[in-house]
């Protein structure tokens, strides 16, 4: 631990000052890419924009992604205190502005403003706990973030709803105002001041090769189903991304202080923990955001139900977030929690793909909870493994590295699923009658189905499910095969030694 980061460390009392008010920045960005889809029809409705209404959501996930990396080394280089105040003003002004928006290419535009200020807020937030604890502490503190992510997935949806139904959509942008303006004052006084002193010509050619990059993975996941998976433009954007993945390696070698190192990815520990997080945040959105879906269309709930459906779910990630982020203060214990973590996901995934149209709630909320006792043990732990890899001139970087490669993660598994649901629906439905108003590529026109049809059309969909599941939990396996290879760092007294690298070699890292 550096000098200065000693000099401004917060005692006790600080660090919880400190950790509410990151908690609280949190809440708000992962909040605001959840709380809108159920506002969505509304807001087309009002801003008569119902063809591009999509871009509302795509537009905060593709600025949140592309930015992320930029803020994480910004952060090493200047201070990350001052630039998470920053990205949580531009977080407020956005919000305040989607709040007012006359039309829709005003609210996509504040949406990206809104997604710039969220990317920043969270990468830095995850930084941020390793200048205020030490390493052996971190996951302890880190644990209470992906809680939160937990339950903003289930919640989003529901205040969405309610905000659309009984006051406006608007509010759902609003009431971020209140929340973040207390946020940013407590922010303002229990951060650590502490700078890097590393300052140095910001890689700007770098940072633009990574928003193009990001750019271009957001825009096929978003968009995939829609323009065609084999269309031109998918097609091209690939072909796009892949090159500027190639391009973006000398660019950031030549650069005097690059956006990604390459030391951080010199070093097998960070880029395991990034696989390891990409597929294991593709698997977590395709259960959070596709499972209460499930429950409206299969079992007749309302949207309001179906979270309190999903509340074991919640409670077992609360609880093994908790109990992770505890357990992985002692090294050794880091890799046996994570591969629980995966393997546990792994069981709920398959405990899933067989699920039916009968398949009662008590079934339901067994698979649930062994489900959320996977997700909550894994984030955690790849975040924690990852910075305690590194030096401290170089924690923005990697909790950008794996916070990037989750982001890309939670994009592509709910588009892969999105497409294995409709498809698997679509084929198992194709000659149901049409006359009636039902749509084989709307699962939500069931209910205009008559009875004994909608019986047919309910199970279809249950078994798309059931197989979307089933088809992605390869992905763990994987997930699972890299966790055997990772070695987190063993850390030392005061400091952290960085796993051996492809040569072998050692080399002690300070606390942050």
């Amino acid at each position: 631990m550096s000098k200065a980061q000693q000099s401004s460390h917060p005692g006790t009392g600080g660090v919880r000052a400190a950790m509410s008010a990151l908690v609280l920045a949190v809440l708000l960005a992962a909040l605001d890419q959840t709380i809108v889809s159920t506002a969505l029809p509304r807001i087309a409705e009002d801003l008569n924009g119902f063809a591009d209404i999509a871009w509302v959501s795509a537009a905060y996930l593709l600025a949140s992604t592309a930015v992320t990396p930029l803020w994480g080394k910004l952060g090493d280089m200047f201070g990350r205190k001052r630039l998470y105040l920053a990205s949580t003003t531009i977080f407020l002004i956005a919000s305040v502005t989607c709040g007012i928006a006359q039309n829709l290419p005003e609210l996509i535009g504040a949406r990206v403003l809104q997604g710039m200020g969220g990317g920043g807020m969270i990468v830095l937030t995850f930084a941020l706990v390793g200048d205020i604890v030490a390493p052996g502490e971190r996951g302890r503190y880190q644990s209470m973030f992906g809680s939160v992510y937990g339950v903003a997935s289930i919640v989003g949806p529901l205040l969405g709803g309610v905000f659309t139904d009984q006051l406006s959509w608007r509010w759902a942008f609003l009431v971020n105002l209140p929340v973040g303006a207390v946020a940013l004052v407590i922010a303002a006084r229990a951060l650590p001041a502490a700078t890097s002193g590393t300052k140095a010509r910001i890689d700007y050619a770098g940072a633009a090769v990574l928003a193009a990059i990001a750019t271009g993975l957001v825009l096929v996941t978003s968009f995939g189903q829609r323009w065609g998976w084999a269309s031109p433009a998918i097609i091209g954007l690939i072909a796009a991304t892949v090159v500027l993945g190639a391009v973006l390696v000398p660019v950031e070698r030549r650069a005097a202080a690059p956006v990604l190192p390459p030391s951080v990815f010199s070093s097998r520990t960070v880029v395991f923990s990034s696989l390891i997080g990409f597929v294991a945040n593709a698997a977590m959105f395709a259960v959070l955001v596709y499972l209460p879906t499930y429950l409206q269309i299969v079992h007749g709930v309302s949207a309001t139900l179906s979270g309190i459906h999903m509340l074991p779910l919640v409670a077992g990630l609360v609880v093994s977030q908790s109990l992770a982020g505890r357990w992985s203060a002692h090294a050794g214990r880091l890799r046996p929690i994570l591969l629980g973590g995966l393997l546990a996901n792994l069981a709920g995934l398959l405990l899933l793909g067989t699920i039916g149209a009968a398949t009662n709630t008590l079934v339901l909320g067994v698979y649930f909870l062994i489900t959320g006792i996977g997700i909550g043990m894994v984030p955690t732990v790849v975040l924690t493994t990852a910075q305690n890899s590194v030096p401290a001139a170089d924690l923005g970087a990697a909790s950008a590295a794996v916070t990037f490669a989750r982001s890309i993660g939670a994009a592509f598994g709910v588009a892969v699923f999105g497409t294995l649901l409709n498809t698997g629906f679509a084929d198992r439905t194709h000659g149901l009658p049409t006359a009636g108003g039902f749509d084989p590529a709307r699962p939500d026109t069931v209910a205009l189905l008559p009875a004994g049809l909608r019986d047919v059309a309910l199970g279809a969909f249950a078994h798309a499910t059931a197989t979307g599941y089933l088809w992605i939990s390869p992905a763990l396996v994987v997930g699972t095969l890299l966790a055997l290879f990772l070695k987190p760092a063993r850390r030392t007294g005061q400091g952290a030694t960085r796993a051996a690298g492809p040569a072998g070699t050692k080399e002690t890292v300070s606390a942050a």
